[in-house]
């Protein structure tokens, strides 16, 4: 009898498991963007959830919820019940986070619904800053120490670790650091003349460009970007870059641990569809961004790949609160 008890009872898990999984969305999603409007992930997240609703067959509802690099909407997302109707939409920061003394948790506690894609940092000017291409700033720079204003992000965001990659490979430079609340914010500022001079990701700052808003520096990649022609790559200046490069910021979205696998799956093949779609493609194409769009191990194997080469890379720039080492963060190539 014990034994058709609990046969019966696990029948009726599967059942209710197979059921939430038919049902699923029987309401709105909650979507918590990381950064403000008018970002990165911002641009990214509106622009494939739609096509993603379409498949789902339901409604996610984006919030952006800004602050602590990130990490609030972070922990807001972990807080939240693991059913699939809260996902953070999020970028690469919180795989700092431990590092860099912002919190104790990172992608470690969510479940990768899909890295959509991923950026190529850009160094960008002031049209009217007193330099035009890269080594024209380093020149300057070096010239008038504590004169030139770097727009930042917090420790962790993008301009932090190739401000860190600059100050590695070329030696200390002395900059003001002026805090925004995400790079669409320091890029409007940039365009005003509150500062000189700002590390964004080309898809953020490209149409700025192309409108002659902004002049750029040099593309922080191994090789000039066809989307920019003509804009050098920091590697042809320097070949010490190459020991950080490719590197760039990624997009994801991601669920808390414990969202059942039906949902997940469902998830992960409503986001993979989503970012196949013609008008997301060519969206991601014009701005600068390299489609990825993957999910499970393989995003989970990015994920750990990224942060350690990353973390490393801050801990040499002197730039973290504790070693990679105190987190079981190995160095690459060991």
């Amino acid at each position: 009898m014990k034994r058709i008890i609990l046969g019966a009872a696990s029948a009726l898990a599967l059942s209710l498991a197979t059921a939430h999984a038919q049902d699923y969305p029987s309401k709105e999603i909650q979507g918590i963007i990381q950064w403000g409007a008018g970002g990165s992930t911002d641009t990214v997240m509106r622009a494939v959830t739609p096509h993603a609703e379409e498949v789902l067959g339901g409604t996610v509802v984006m919030q952006n919820m800004t602050g602590a690099v990130g990490a609030i909407a972070l922990n807001h997302v972990t807080n939240a019940d693991a059913d699939g109707y809260t996902l953070l939409m999020g970028a690469e920061n919180p795989m700092l986070y431990k590092i860099m003394g912002l919190g104790d948790k990172d992608y470690s506690e969510f479940t990768p619904i899909s890295i959509l894609a991923r950026g190529t940092p850009l160094l960008v000017a002031n049209v009217d800053a007193p330099f035009n291409d890269y080594a024209e700033m380093i020149a300057y720079v070096k010239a008038n120490p504590g004169e030139v204003r770097f727009g930042a992000t917090g420790p962790g965001g993008l301009p932090s670790v190739v401000t860190a990659m600059i100050n590695t490979v070329e030696g200390e430079l002395d900059v003001i650091a002026v805090p925004y609340d995400g790079d669409g914010p320091a890029l409007t500022a940039l365009q005003g003349g509150a500062i000189d001079v700002m590390p964004a990701v080309l898809g953020a700052a490209i149409e700025g460009v192309r409108a002659g808003n902004m002049k750029p520096l040099a593309v922080f990649d191994v090789a000039e970007n066809d989307k920019l022609p003509g804009v050098p790559a920091v590697s042809s200046f320097n070949a010490g870059y190459e020991t950080y490069l490719p590197w760039g910021p990624f997009f994801g979205v991601f669920a808390p641990k414990g969202t059942p696998d039906d949902v997940v799956a469902k998830l992960s093949d409503a986001y993979a569809q989503g970012a196949a779609n013609a008008d997301f493609v060519e969206l991601m194409d014009n701005r600068g961004f390299t489609l990825m769009g993957i999910s499970g191990a393989e995003a989970e194997e990015f994920l750990s790949k990224w942060q350690q080469g990353t973390a490393w890379l801050l801990q040499d720039a002197g730039l973290t609160k504790s070693s990679p080492e105190e987190f079981g963060i190995a160095r690459p190539g060991e």
